[in-house]
């Protein structure tokens, strides 16, 4: 085969990949990312117990909710690092209510992922909480879940990555 075939057969390939992909992000919404349940605390839980559950879930967060299971806030591990650790916060003490961020932006579990995937890259979130009408937190949508529904969308290229990308410490996985 030529360069110039290969090239042609190529560009077929990837154009027709491209707009598959405009399509499912046209089209699909974030409930079929099956984001996970979401760890629910109050906002007078301290860190250190939410910690303790992040952990145990391997979750990056924690959603804070009212008495009437409304979102109120949310705490990630990027706030563990900012608010807690950097300032020399005790985990034990401090209540997520002085450290989580509060009234976060949100989605519904009818939002185009090409929506979500805007607001993760544009405002740097690496989670957003998905809500119910009522504002009731049903799920929380990670960067995570983005790379798994594009490596389902495109199992072939994933599958057929060249070597070399081996996880050095494959039983090693942390939360994010």
């Amino acid at each position: 085969m030529e360069a110039r075939e290969y090239h042609d057969a190529y560009s077929e390939s990837l154009e027709a990949d491209f707009q598959e992909l405009e399509s499912a992000l046209l089209s699909d919404t974030v409930k079929i990312l099956a984001p996970s349940e979401p760890i629910k605390c109050s906002a007078d839980t301290t860190v250190h117990a939410a910690i303790l559950q992040m952990m145990e879930k391997r979750r990056a967060s924690v959603v804070i909710v009212d008495k009437e299971g409304r979102l109120r806030g949310i705490f990630t591990e990027r706030d563990l690092l900012r608010r807690v650790a950097a300032p020399g916060r005790d985990p034990k003490t401090t209540p997520l209510g002085d450290v989580m961020t509060r009234e976060p932006e949100t989605l519904g579990p009818d939002t185009l992922i090409a929506y979500a995937i805007n607001r993760l890259h544009n405002a740097s979130y690496r989670t957003i909480p998905l809500v119910d009408a009522q504002g009731r937190p049903i799920g929380v949508m990670t960067v995570n879940d983005i790379v798994q529904w594009l490596a389902e969308l495109f199992p072939e290229a994933i599958l057929n990555a060249p070597p070399g990308g081996a996880l050095k410490r494959p039983h090693d996985v942390d939360a994010g």
